[in-house]
């Protein structure tokens, strides 16, 4: 029976040393005023190479992918694993060539780009001389497919793309955006639509502006419309009408790391409460012996570890039956229990913190937004808990039960005098006292 919590020698070493090389070296870059995503800075290139160089040397770059696209085709558990300690730092996975969103882009142009497609746009996005963003949700649809209008017709020998979407993030930066359209408007729901690669320079892509979650001094989640834009026939990512198929495959494995991001991020936030209430002194001592605050940092590490283990599992899962839909309803699960624990935590942490807790010059208050932003991307949370729900409920449609169930006591009561006092010997000592 293997029932293991420890990570085998090997691969912890390399978790040690990204461990110390996180806090060392990549965590100083997000207090410079640069951004990770800005690849045309040369500031931000000269900072940022030589640590990704340090990355490949080490064999820790893009572990997501297979070897035969430069990683380690490493599993859900150990990216988890990964992912926790990037979480904190918001360099980190560009450092180690595992950013969102050119991660899940670069996933699906390689398993639905042509040659052509991966030779011009996934061998620069692998390398990070270029970004992408991912072009979906719409604003009048949210970031349900069924509900979209920007519609993609051929024209001859390319493809006409009209309408407008909303946050397709880093498209201020991006040389590229894989858009979804609707090509197929009479086809059942889920086939309608397609992808398509449009190089951001094409006539008619428009930034309307760039918005930034709030408290954010640089947005960066653009708004963007597209009007009579025109691509090659063959710049169609995958099969036309398989959109929603592809973006399934992109998101599975993303919602996993997104979770262990934000165990990273809830670490630091109960690693920071305790040290605050340990060193905060009042009359009598220090917060730390007060009980309101003892609740406040056992309930964190409580919720913390329940979560991590949760989302860990589902990793183990997915590495298991290599196969998202036999894990669906544990990773809408951990999707939508992630903006909760992190809400929950980050909002202790501000308030052990007082007065500095809600100021500017302590991030906690981009942790509670933060953790308001999981509970939106990729899905809001109410929609993560029908999937919970339908996926539970398969297994019980086939029930019938009458109105006194046989899980009620009586017919409990009734088949266990059947089975082992069938002559009504034991009758009376099975009776309830009064």
């Amino acid at each position: 029976m293997a029932w293991d919590f420890e990570t085998d020698p090997e691969f912890q070493e390399k978790l040690d040393w990204m461990e110390e090389f996180v806090r060392e070296k990549v965590e100083p870059l997000g207090m410079l005023g640069i951004h990770p995503y800005d690849v045309k800075n040369p500031k931000r290139n000269k900072l940022v190479r030589p640590l990704q160089q340090e990355v490949k040397d080490k064999g820790l770059w893009a572990c997501h992918l297979g070897p035969e696209l430069g990683g380690q085709g490493y599993g859900q558990v150990k990216l988890g694993l990964m992912n926790e300690i990037l979480g904190g730092a918001t360099f980190a996975p560009i450092v180690f060539g595992c950013q969102a969103p050119d991660t899940g882009n670069a996933e699906i142009i390689a398993h639905y780009g042509t040659p052509e497609q991966k030779e011009r746009y996934l061998e620069p996005l692998l390398e990070n001389e270029i970004v992408s963003a991912f072009s979906m949700t719409e604003p009048q649809g949210g970031s349900d497919p069924t509900n979209f209008v920007t519609k993609a017709e051929l024209d001859g020998n390319h493809w006409k793309i009209n309408g407008e979407k909303w946050f397709s993030t880093n498209g201020k930066w991006a040389d590229f955006l894989i858009v979804m359209a609707v090509t197929d408007p009479d086809a059942e729901r889920h086939k309608r639509m397609s992808m398509f690669i449009v190089p951001v320079d094409t006539p008619g892509v428009e930034i309307i502006r760039n918005v930034g979650v709030y408290g954010q001094q640089d947005g960066s989640e653009s708004y963007v419309r597209y009007t009579d834009v025109r691509v090659p026939a063959d710049h169609l990512l995958g099969e036309q009408g398989g959109a929603f198929a592809i973006s399934q495959t992109r998101l599975g494995g993303g919602r996993v790391h997104h979770a262990m991001r934000t165990v990273g991020n809830c670490k630091r936030l109960l690693d920071a409460m305790s040290r605050r209430a340990v060193s905060r002194k009042t009359r009598t001592g220090v917060i730390a012996d007060y009980q309101s605050v003892q609740m406040q940092i056992a309930d964190s590490y409580i919720e913390l570890e329940q979560f991590k283990l949760f989302v860990l599992k589902t990793a183990w899962m997915i590495d298991k039956y290599q196969d998202y839909r036999k894990v669906r309803k544990d990773i809408a699960a951990i999707k939508a229990l992630m903006p909760k624990v992190y809400h929950d935590i980050a909002s202790r942490c501000i308030h052990i913190h007082g007065s500095l807790g809600v100021s500017n010059e302590m991030p906690f208050v981009g942790g509670l937004i933060g953790s308001m932003v999981m509970g939106i991307a990729d899905g809001p949370t109410e929609v993560h808990k029908v999937t919970v729900a339908k996926q539970h409920l398969r297994k019980y449609r086939d029930v019938e039960d009458p109105m006194f169930p046989e899980y009620s006591l009586i017919h409990r009561r009734e088949a266990a005098k059947a089975m082992y006092d069938p002559l009504g010997e034991l009758s009376n000592a099975m009776e309830p006292a009064e």
